[in-house]
């Protein structure tokens, strides 16, 4: 029974000894796989969607607050954060509310205060 256990941790270190090998060869093939990133990058270019930047019209209530010129949606919504900062209508104790006064009332579903985050669903459907 004493050959028994001193078989058993021999295959233990047999064991041990082949991921070692093993964790030498894929150092090697590291080194390849920095050459790949190299093309990685030139992909990364980003275009830009269309759909952003398409102009659409405004409308009536939200002409009065950004004017009636089609704009693009990403242009609607800066153009919204201008008149909000300079008529200073972010809640002055949780900034992310903003205050509605009379031009924005009507954009924002008659609603008196929104949330920054609900702006562009107000936006949607007032953008043709």
């Amino acid at each position: 029974m004493a050959t028994k256990k001193a078989k058993k941790p021999a295959k233990k270190a047999a064991k041990k000894a082949a991921p070692k090998k093993a964790a030498k060869k894929p150092a090697k093939k590291a080194a390849p796989k920095k050459a790949a990133k190299k093309p990685a990058k030139k992909k990364s270019a980003r275009k830009p969607n269309a759909a952003f930047m398409k102009a659409l019209t405004p409308s009536a209530a939200l002409g009065a607050v950004i004017g009636t010129k089609p704009v693009p949606r990403t242009e609607a919504v800066k153009k919204i954060w201008v008149y909000i900062k300079a008529n200073k209508l972010q809640d002055s104790k949780n900034k992310r509310n903003v205050n509605a006064d009379a031009k924005l009332k009507p954009v924002f579903g008659n609603k008196a205060q929104v949330t920054m985050f609900e702006i562009a669903k107000y936006l949607s459907k007032h953008l043709s």
